[in-house]
């Protein structure tokens, strides 16, 4: 076999390229032209927009005590209803945050109204709606944030663990 390099099938007809009176480097490349950046306008939200952002705004700052009266007038089932609201509206704000229309301080208004619900004395023994609660708290979060942080405010579900005392 032949390791030189070259393919037996190529034919080379000419000779070496006589490079002995060209100069090297003399000549500096041509610099691009530097256009101005052009300049952003600033953004102004449409009026849709600013009353959305206000509605949710008052909204979230409401959520605490809507949930906190549900839960003093129907009890534990009051905040399950409250958490599928809750949901409704969770699905909303994602809405106008993937649209690209959520102002800053919507967002930290419903970081603030996650930290609240969480900070509320209710007493539900139904495991179930605590976790569904938590979980409906920790998907706003998650939107809100990408994952950037880590939450360990969420209360612990407090399972029985030894099945003798409930059953008879």
């Amino acid at each position: 076999m032949d390791y030189t390099g070259k393919h037996l099938d190529v034919v080379d007809f000419g000779g070496e390229v006589d490079y002995s009176g060209h100069q090297w480097f003399q000549e500096p490349p041509p610099r691009p032209e530097v256009w101005p950046k052009p300049v952003a306008s600033p953004y102004i939200p449409d009026d849709d927009v600013i009353r959305q952002n206000e509605a949710f705004d008052f909204a979230l700052k409401a959520a605490p005590n809507v949930l906190y009266g549900r839960f003093k007038q129907y009890g534990q089932l009051g905040v399950l209803a409250w958490c599928s609201e809750f949901g409704e509206m969770i699905d909303s704000l994602k809405g106008l945050g993937f649209s690209g229309n959520m102002f800053v301080a919507t967002r930290s208004q419903a970081l603030r109204t996650c930290d609240e619900i969480l900070q509320l004395k209710l007493e539900i023994k139904m495991q179930i709606i605590l976790m569904y609660l938590s979980s409906q708290v920790a998907r706003l979060r998650r939107f809100l944030v990408n994952g950037e942080r880590q939450w360990d405010d969420y209360p612990v579900p407090e399972f029985p663990l030894d099945y003798r005392l409930y059953s008879s």
